[in-house]
């Protein structure tokens, strides 16, 4: 699983594959659909961008990626790419016009054997380029273009965008068909201020830096340790915590029948279901007693659904 964070003075063994081009943050069906098109022509490799273009733009703006380029990496591969290119979206990068990226990055670097893009790709300065343009520049450049068309689920297209709607929304199951998958995100467990353990709930905190933000609240969730196999089921609080003490949004798990300390432990932690949104209780007593509650309604959850098709 090679990942390569330029297209320059590559590796001639790197070189010469049938691409799947564009940002896949997600990797949904749409994305798995460019994918395979690239994939009934050669050997498969993914170029993305990294950073996506919207965060080099708009550095300021709220984190937006569906998941980490990590775990997107992971789940390229676990789709059949032999090869991830992250190509480095930076000053040069984004004064290229179309010509130029064709040129430099497909044809000098990457020695393209063919390009797979969706309908509404864009490339080159000021998003010059679409999809068209870049199949005649492929011909003149000697690469073969395939354009594929939209993926469509319930008359709507399948879209990053549409996905990240339904994660702002709290609806995880939504999510989960349109993504293919349960939303899933990682990061380490870090110390806080034990205040879940001190009324008889300790939970794993985990700061959500890179990926977008979910709705706040109470979710359903099963998790995992250090990419083991076992899937540990859990409630996870995501929110400010206004009853205890407002601090910046973060992750609380707690996992259920389970007591072992887990500090520094990299977690995988994927979003079952909304259960209630974050609130501010009257006491400390009835915090308690509504998170006894969503336990029990955790363990419904579980009961209810049975086998969840699970990343592996």
């Amino acid at each position: 699983m090679t990942v390569f964070a330029e297209y320059a003075n590559l590796p001639e063994k790197a070189r010469g594959y049938s691409i799947a081009l564009g940002n896949f943050d997600g990797v949904h069906a749409g994305h798995r659909a460019v994918m395979e098109s690239a994939a009934k022509v050669g050997k498969m490799a993914v170029a993305t961008f990294e950073p996506p273009p919207r965060a080099f733009f708009r550095p300021n703006d709220p984190p937006f990626r569906i998941f980490s380029p990590s775990y997107r990496n992971k789940i390229l591969f676990r789709n059949g790419a032999e090869l991830v290119y992250e190509l480095p979206f930076n000053a040069s990068m984004s004064a290229m016009t179309d010509d130029q990226f064709v040129a430099e990055v497909l044809e000098k670097g990457l020695a393209v054997k063919h390009v797979a893009v969706g309908t509404d790709f864009r490339f080159g300065r000021g998003r010059m380029g679409d999809a068209s343009r870049l199949s005649s520049l492929g011909r003149a450049h000697g690469f073969g273009v395939s354009v594929v068309e939209d993926v469509e689920q319930d008359n709507r297209r399948v879209s990053s965008t549409a996905i990240r709607e339904a994660i702002i929304a709290g609806e995880p199951e939504k999510v989960a068909t349109l993504l293919g998958t349960v939303w899933t995100v990682t990061g380490i467990v870090r110390h806080g201020q034990k205040r879940g353990k001190k009324i008889g709930f300790p939970t794993a905190n985990i700061h959500l830096t890179d990926v977008i933000h979910p709705k706040h609240g109470v979710y359903a969730v099963l998790t995992r340790l250090n990419g083991e196999n076992k899937w540990l089921e859990g409630v996870a609080n995501f929110g400010r915590t206004p009853t205890t003490g407002i601090r910046s949004p973060l992750l609380e798990v707690c996992l259920l029948d389970f007591d072992k300390d887990i500090y520094g432990s990299q977690l995988e932690t994927a979003f079952i279901e909304f259960l209630r949104p974050e609130l501010t209780f009257e006491s400390v007593e009835k915090m308690v007693e509504a998170m006894h509650q969503d336990i029990d309604n955790a363990r419904k959850v579980f009961s209810r659904k049975g086998c969840i098709s699970l990343p592996d």
